[in-house]
């Protein structure tokens, strides 16, 4: 159950044109990786071998601090090239970022990161950072939630960001909030929790939502039960406001509804299975929105055919939608 507190109307996301794709309403692909020989010699390679028609990314270590600098003709390349080949892309910041912990040291690394994330993503052409929304770490005077104090620091922290973000001009990449799987002290894993979120960042115009469908279906949402993929999508609508989601992790999971653990299976493969990823892309919500697979590939030998399977069974899924001419 969502412990959100009541927040007030958001407001709609400006206009703001989605992707254009000419192979379908959605495009389809995967986080490639960017190691070895780059973002454009292995990222686009990758993308290039499994299928993709979008790709995530990161700058930096997911798992560390570091903010590396990037090659200025590797970007140039790579943004040179998602242009040509109308290939959205997106990046993901590092899973350490927490807006909601109590170690003020880790805060001020949380803002360094993501501005780098931030930053890294306009010079490559990004149309967006995902950011998980993080958790409210620690316990209140008195032994009780520090929710509300998290929430506080979210807005602190992350509002100067936006205004930052602002000062990049209209081509600066959104800041996409991904709800949680619901370890823990969550800030945001349900739907209705983006509510509280977006409002403490003033229903900023670049502030938008990636849903990811193993966190959703982990967090209780689910997906499998026919008209569970409606409720969530409208839920996630009437919460975070309209045109706000902007990119969906297409990912399947190893465990059961409500389980609260983040375990990405292959698509069809897992507890969600295959066919509510059709109606996936039959909701009004969805029309334009790009899906990235996070899904396991070292199963299929680490080469990325796991990857490439997965996005071919979403584009036959997505063929198959019913989706008004």
């Amino acid at each position: 159950m969502s412990t959100a507190t009541t927040a007030p109307p958001i407001p709609a996301a400006p206009a703001a044109p989605l992707p254009s794709f000419a192979g379908g309403r959605n495009p389809i692909g995967a986080h490639v990786p960017v190691a070895a020989r780059g973002l454009a010699g292995t990222g686009l390679a990758y993308a290039r071998r499994v299928g993709a028609e979008t790709v995530q990314v990161f700058v930096a270590n997911p798992r560390g601090w570091a903010t590396p600098a990037g090659n200025p003709a590797q970007d140039e390349e790579f943004r040179t090239a998602c242009a040509e080949q109308a290939l959205p892309a997106y990046v993901h910041a590092p899973y350490l970022i927490n807006f909601g912990s109590d170690n003020p040291a880790t805060r001020e690394r949380s803002a360094d990161s993501l501005r780098h994330s931030l930053l890294r993503g306009h010079a490559i052409g990004a149309l967006g950072v995902v950011l998980h929304t993080g958790s409210a770490v620690g316990s209140a005077p008195g032994g009780g939630s520090r929710r509300a104090e998290a929430m506080a620091q979210v807005r602190a922290d992350v509002r100067p960001l936006l205004d930052e973000l602002d000062a990049l001009g209209e081509d600066a990449p959104w800041l996409l909030l991904e709800p949680t799987a619901g370890q823990g002290s969550s800030l945001c894993a349900r739907m209705e929790d983006l509510a509280e979120y977006v409002a403490a960042l003033d229903g900023h115009p670049k502030v938008g939502v990636c849903l990811d469908t193993c966190h959703a279906f982990a967090a209780g949402h689910d997906l499998a039960e026919p008209g569970g993929v409606r409720e969530a999508l409208d839920a996630l609508v009437a919460a975070a406001g309209p045109g706000r989601l902007r990119l969906i992790h297409a990912n399947d999971s190893e465990d059961v509804v409500g389980a609260r653990k983040d375990r990405h299976a292959n698509i069809g493969a897992g507890r969600i299975g295959a066919e509510p990823f059709r109606e996936l892309f039959e909701h009004p919500a969805t029309a334009g929105v790009p899906l990235v697979v996070e899904t396991p590939d070292r199963k299929h030998g680490g080469d990325g055919t796991g990857h490439a399977l997965d996005i071919t069974a979403l584009k036959e899924l997505r063929a198959r939608a019913a989706v008004p001419a």
